[in-house]
């Protein structure tokens, strides 16, 4: 199983998911700059790949068994740590 979600996260992250929203790390960016206008303050791109991860675990306390949420948690980790590379 661990290498199976590993691969479809990847598979995920680098397939159709890219094409559909572009590069991931400028998307949150872009999250990041609306979420700062609506909430009066300053948000970083990693707060929304840690915020969208906080979504994903809410939704996991309501139903364990669903497999695209676990992997979508992978994805935010992943680029929330590239956003954080970004900075650098």
């Amino acid at each position: 199983m661990k290498t199976t979600i590993l691969k479809d996260a990847d598979a995920t992250l680098n397939g159709p998911r890219a094409a559909d929203y572009g590069d991931a790390v400028k998307n949150h960016q872009r999250i990041a700059d609306l979420w700062t206008v609506i909430l009066g303050h300053k948000v970083e791109a990693y707060q929304v790949a840690l915020c969208m991860d906080a979504v994903k675990t809410a939704r996991l306390i309501h139903t364990p068994e669903h497999y695209d949420s676990w992997l979508d948690k992978i994805g935010y980790c992943t680029i929330g740590s590239q956003c954080m590379e970004a900075e650098k």
